[in-house]
């Protein structure tokens, strides 16, 4: 559905936005109406109050809904499955254990952050995040203390490396509409995405999670873990720590843990290598689609290429995670199970995520409303020319449209398009045009809210309320973006 002709200014557009903010997190923090129906009815008012026609207002509704449940549902679910059987079967304590081991525990975090900076190369965030979920869980179950000083350096880690690193879509799309080279871009932002991400998401996670508590959640993978025993509820299975190894073996996890009823105990953990081999089929797959898709862009490779297009479809996200599912199956869930007991393990596993998958689509809904009532056009014209330097305009005009209508991507887009015309006429540098494209995405990371679908992934999967997740997940994220506009100003000067 195409963005429908603005019915008003952009200064009136952007009061309902924040009026529709504004109601938003009244009905769902002091009146404590369920999320999923407050997004629904603020999306319906904000619609109406847009001045989107009456007969559009169904279609614009299911635009956002649909188009991210067409994201997010698939690969929700199948990330689920295999985060529920590395768990299970003991892969994830496996892996925690092996990373804690290498980096110390003192430095749990910062392992996990690390393992996910190298994961979300070509992963995209969501996908990321959902398939290292039991290793966070099992990592902080075993410390302790506040759930954020372990998920945020993770999440943040793919935030990072998706908004600012090619070839992620936003930074590629960023590169060539305004004439850069991509792979300049790459090396540019690496570097700046790990610094960005040591300074303004694990630093800045360490200080929140000793201020502010979050459970571990139980929703996803049950209260139990790794070395708890399903069948006499005992505690953990070793004295050292809770690594969850059987005493008989050395190698053995725990049971099913809560919601694997169907499962017995598990005899053998898996082997490092299988675990990492699981982690990384997604990894490559999907590097498949990211790096040939590149090429392509690049005009390395022919566009119509059949192989290139088959194996871009084995990288296609949702492809990826299903063949990892089914390897999952039979690598790990086959070996101390029957099919039947995986479906069962499946089955549960996939229940509890249908309110995560509502609620983000919902958030979507809001978020598409907010586009398609022109505010992004609106906006635009109003900022086309602010008589400032090209840096500074392309990161405000990112954040302000970030801001307005939540989604990274269309901020990024909408951003670049706007200042390439300025771009060209003032003959930068490739190196020079790096840095801008750093800094759009950094004004489209910064301030996610309650209109942004990857605001309520957070807020789901880590069982947060919206006032938590706005204290530290939009806090966490507004310095990951700054830090890395930081840097791009500071090489910019010296360009």
């Amino acid at each position: 559905m195409e963005a429908i002709e603005p019915a008003y200014g952009a200064t009136t557009l952007l009061l309902i936005a924040a009026g529709a903010v504004a109601l938003l997190l009244f009905l769902i923090i002091r009146v404590k109406l369920h999320a999923f129906v407050a997004l629904v009815l603020v999306s319906l008012l904000t619609a109406l109050a847009a001045g989107i026609p009456v007969a559009d207002v169904p279609e614009a509704l299911s635009y956002g809904f649909s188009s991210t449940l067409g994201s997010v549902a698939l690969l929700v679910g199948f990330g689920v499955m295999i985060g529920r059987l590395l768990e299970i079967t003991g892969g994830a304590q496996v892996l925690a254990d092996t990373l804690i081991g290498r980096f110390g525990e003192k430095r749990a975090p910062l392992a996990i952050g690390v393992a996910a900076l190298l994961f979300g190369f070509p992963i995209f965030f969501d996908a990321g995040l959902v398939v290292f979920l039991p290793i966070i869980i099992t990592v902080a179950r075993r410390f302790g203390g506040s759930l954020i000083l372990y998920a945020f350096p993770t999440a943040g880690a793919f935030a990072a490396m998706h908004a600012l690193v090619p070839p992620h879509p936003g930074p590629v799309a960023a590169a060539e509409v305004m004439g850069g080279n991509i792979g300049l871009a790459l090396l540019v932002g690496v570097p700046v995405a790990v610094l960005s991400w040591f300074v303004g998401s694990f630093l800045v996670s360490q200080f929140i999670g000793r201020r502010v508590w979050v459970d571990v959640p139980t929703a996803l993978f049950g209260e139990m873990n790794g070395g708890r025993d399903d069948d006499n509820g005992k505690g953990r299975g070793a004295d050292n720590g809770g690594q969850g190894r059987d005493a008989d073996n050395g190698g053995a996890a725990g049971a099913a843990g809560s919601g694997g009823g169907t499962a017995t105990a598990t005899r053998t953990a898996p082997a490092f290598g299988t675990v990492m081999g699981i982690l990384l089929l997604p990894f490559v797959l999907i590097s498949f689609n990211t790096v040939l898709d590149t090429l392509m862009a690049a005009g390395v490779l022919e566009e119509d290429a059949t192989w290139a297009r088959y194996l871009m479809l084995l990288g296609n996200t949702s492809v990826a995670l299903l063949i990892t599912v089914i390897v999952a199956t039979l690598v790990l869930g086959l070996r101390n199970h029957s099919m039947a007991d995986v479906s069962g393990i499946f089955d549960k596993a996939l229940a509890p995520i249908c309110v995560i998958i509502l609620i983000t689509g919902a958030g979507g809904m809001f978020g598409g409303v907010l586009r398609l009532s022109g505010i992004g056009d609106a906006l635009s014209d109003s900022l086309s020319d602010l008589g400032m330097s090209l840096i500074l305009q392309a990161f405000l005009i990112s954040t302000i449209l970030r801001v307005a209508q939540g989604s990274a991507t269309v901020a990024l887009t909408t951003t670049s398009g706007l200042i390439a015309a300025s771009v060209a006429d003032a003959g930068l540098s490739d190196f020079q045009i790096s840095l801008l494209v750093i800094a759009i995405a950094a004004g489209a990371t910064v301030l996610s809210h309650v209109n942004d679908s990857g605001f309520w992934l957070v807020s789901r999967f880590f069982e947060m309320d919206v006032k938590t997740t706005l204290k530290t997940w939009t806090v966490m994220e507004t310095t990951l973006g700054l830090s890395a506009f930081v840097l791009a100003l500071a090489m910019w000067t010296v360009a």
